[in-house]
């Protein structure tokens, strides 16, 4: 009777135990033992990562096809009656099924350093690059996207209104250096979203290198890529953008081919609230082509951590074949 009641006292114990971590050793058959630490369970396993692409576009082109993709909420619009909060909308739903089809048709997502480095000639670019990117640093970004991103070993770009950061509906500053660490490269977005084409000099120069200052003291690290607020932009944005030491900036204008000479007016792919699957591989349908890679006997590892290819030095030749910069019409 006594060794049954011992044991059961054990095995209370050790029930305990897996609920709270024991301060004390529990001796068993006379030998003291370290107290029993009980993780967390470990989260959901994510997908397989993508194959190694088996075709890759080899560098040596001064254009290139690269899909940027723009995204702003991934949610479900919380009010039908406004029209643009539905249009900036994509569900979680329909986010994942995009993600999922370009798992499946083998679509690699990449980032603006890989891009800027293809662009110098210094890599080549996976099969099917595409880059997502999602402007304003809203707070589903970090709920909702990241964990699609990670379960698919994506790769992403969030444009940040640094001014935001903390404020309700926004990311906060934790969630910034997450993401920051887990691969997804930071974007400068102004401090307050302004309207750049009707800001004073003054003005101007804060919202620009205003952003770019308080990102990089948070980050420790270059902030190099710039959106501009609402794709609005003149001759006088581009230049103090290029003068705050920005690499690239991206508009709201339609279009995928980009080259170094363009590389502050990249055009992007709107992904609007509602649209169906079919119309959203309709506009991933103009792929750059490629090359064979010679099967190897062990394929390199597949790499998240982003690459800062900082400064940019385009190749010769390449601004010369860049068409004026011209912004829409305020």
């Amino acid at each position: 009777m006594l060794i049954a009641l011992a044991i059961a006292a054990i095995v209370q114990a050790t029930t305990l135990s897996d609920v709270h971590t024991t301060q004390a050793h529990t001796l068993i058959r006379g030998v003291a033992r370290p107290p029993r630490i009980v993780q967390a369970p470990p989260p959901a396993q994510p997908a397989a990562p993508p194959e190694p692409p088996a075709a890759v576009v080899p560098p040596g082109r001064n254009s290139v096809r690269v899909p940027i993709l723009m995204y702003h909420y991934i949610r479900v619009n919380p009010d039908p009656r406004d029209r643009l909060g539905f249009n900036l909308s994509v569900t979680p739903t329909d986010f994942a099924q995009q993600m999922d089809w370009l798992a499946e048709h083998a679509y690699h997502p990449v980032d603006f350093d890989d891009l800027r480095g293809y662009l110098l000639g210094n890599q080549s670019l996976p099969a099917r690059p595409v880059i997502l990117t999602f402007d304003d640093g809203y707070r589903d970004m970090y709920t909702t996207a990241l964990p699609i991103l990670r379960a698919h070993q994506f790769k992403g770009v969030s444009y940040v209104v640094s001014g935001f950061l903390n404020s309700p509906r926004y990311i906060t500053v934790d969630m910034l250096l997450e993401m920051d660490a887990g691969g997804i490269q930071i974007g400068a977005h102004t401090v307050s979203h302004a309207d750049l084409t009707k800001a004073n000099a003054g003005n101007l120069q804060r919202e620009v290198f205003g952003s770019k200052a308080e990102l990089e003291s948070l980050l420790g690290h270059p902030v190099v890529d710039f959106c501009y607020p609402a794709g609005k932009f003149s001759d006088a944005v581009v230049r103090v953008v290029q003068g705050a030491g920005f690499e690239s900036a991206t508009t709201t204008e339609p279009g995928v081919s980009h080259s170094a000479g363009d590389r502050f007016v990249w055009t992007r792919v709107r992904v609007n609230g509602g649209e169906s699957l079919q119309q959203f591989a309709a506009d991933l349908t103009q792929t750059e082509p490629t090359v064979a890679l010679a099967p190897t006997g062990q394929p390199p590892a597949r790499s998240v951590q982003r690459r800062v290819t900082f400064p940019l030095r385009p190749p010769p030749g390449a601004l010369d074949e860049a068409s004026p910069i011209e912004g829409p019409t305020p």
